[in-house]
């Protein structure tokens, strides 16, 4: 195999290993919030972790689905933030799901030629590589949010890592 094959291999992998992580993350913390808390802003400057979610619809749809799968762009993203309809939780679950599964599959289709194409997203000119990393820190940085409300109104931990040793020291 070439290193090349290798290479789109591993940002693959851990483009879908990381969007998992953080979609199971916000999963657990809408879970734990409950339907009043997940709707709630704490200020007219913050967002509920209801709208976060369908704005984290909204992203990873225009990047992954429309943009590296060729799909029309149909976002309206100031709607994902005056979406006052608040959803259950069981619903802002299955729609991130959802887009969570179209958008690894597609993710896992991609090859050399589409990870160093160009696309077009919000004004924007990246190519595929710089669309998994747009959509994995972006889902990244929200799920740190949704993980910090939850912490904070509950005061009580996630629990991500209650079965792993964070102090094991790396190998060398």
């Amino acid at each position: 195999m070439s290193n090349e094959y290798e290479l789109n291999t591993a940002i693959i992998k851990a483009s879908v290993f990381r969007i998992n992580e953080s979609i199971k993350r916000i999963e657990k913390c809408l879970n734990m919030l409950g339907g009043e808390l997940v709707w709630h802003a704490p200020n007219e400057n913050s967002n509920s972790m209801g709208n976060l979610v369908l704005h984290l619809c909204g992203n990873i749809t225009q990047y992954i689905i429309s943009a590296l799968g060729k799909n029309e762009d149909n976002r309206d993203r100031d709607a994902e933030f005056a979406n006052k309809e608040k959803l259950s939780i069981t619903d802002l679950i299955r729609k991130i799901r959802e887009v969570e599964k179209k958008s690894v599959e597609l993710i896992e289709s991609l090859n050399s030629d589409s990870l160093l194409a160009r696309y077009k997203v919000q004004g924007f000119d990246f190519n595929g590589v710089d669309i998994l990393i747009h959509v994995v820190e972006h889902l990244s940085y929200h799920t740190g949010q949704i993980t910090y409300f939850t912490k904070e109104k509950l005061n009580t931990s996630t629990a991500y890592y209650d079965n792993v040793d964070l102090n094991t020291k790396n190998e060398i």
